[in-house]
């Protein structure tokens, strides 16, 4: 028994000792973006549609790209928020979808040996873009959390979008994960039209977004995730399509270990 809990303290210091990640506190690099060449054409509708999707440590971005090209609810999408993200991997799915792109990684992944970020795609003119750092660091690997912000300018319209990725329950747990919406919350107060979007890592945190004035429109759509409805959307200053306007579309696990999710909004 000692030497189990010995062999485990060696781990332990060997993990916090060694950390897994390193952290990009920088606001501004690493920072990439871009266009593909030959833009598909915007929609012409007031209607868009917006999808996210944690494509697990950008391990199949090939055959994420063709789910999101074919799938019915996914394919024309007008932007997308993208987890867990390589900058390869985003400019290979934003060239198969001939769609503009940002993208900031958070951290280095030393055992994944590459950046982990998100990123947003969209059909639509990104005219600004920020990293945000969020609060509350991994208790275990002090890895930080970010979102990526971009502010689209769809018809007439800006729009502020968010692609985000909370910390795990053994990250943070319940209050940590507030905090890191509420920062959100705190940076998109000034814009009025705002989407916020990704891996909450939590089944009910959209009531604070609700109690701050958000429609969370993703609050009962199947889970995205074998642990459940871990995937979300917030918004203010857009209008929800009467049915029909957002789902889960289900992916092998072989493509990640979570589903794309999407809504459909009206822009007025």
């Amino acid at each position: 028994m000692l030497d189990w809990l010995a062999l485990y303290g060696l781990l332990l210091f060997l993990f916090v000792g060694c950390r897994p990640g390193l952290n990009y506190r920088d606001l501004t690099s690493p920072r990439y973006s871009g266009q593909a060449s030959g833009l598909a054409g915007p929609s012409r509708s007031e209607v868009i549609r917006i999808v996210s999707f944690n494509i697990e440590y950008a391990k199949e971005a090939q055959r994420a790209a063709g789910v999101l090209r074919t799938g019915a609810p996914l394919r024309n999408a007008d932007i997308i928020l993208l987890q867990e993200m390589t900058a390869p991997a985003t400019k290979l799915i934003a060239d198969s979808l001939r769609m503009h792109y940002v993208y900031y990684p958070a951290i280095y992944n030393r055992i994944r040996r590459r950046d982990i970020g998100n990123a947003i795609l969209s059909r639509w003119p990104i005219i600004k873009d920020a990293k945000l750092i969020l609060p509350n660091r991994s208790r275990y690997a002090k890895t930080q959390r970010i979102a990526t912000a971009a502010t689209i300018k769809v018809g007439a319209r800006s729009i502020r979008v968010y692609s985000t990725h909370f910390g795990t329950p053994a990250d943070l747990g319940w209050r940590g994960r507030v905090e890191q919406l509420r920062a959100i919350l705190d940076d998109a107060s000034s814009y009025p039209a705002v989407v916020i979007g990704g891996d909450m890592n939590s089944k009910d945190i959209g009531r604070v977004a609700r109690e701050a004035g958000y429609v969370w429109p993703t609050d009962t759509i199947p889970k995205s995730n074998a642990f459940g409805r871990l995937d979300h959307f917030f918004m203010r200053g857009l209008v929800m399509p009467l049915a029909a306007a957002t789902g889960t579309h289900h992916v092998p696990r072989s493509v990640s270990d979570h589903s794309p999710i999407w809504i459909r909004v009206r822009v007025p």
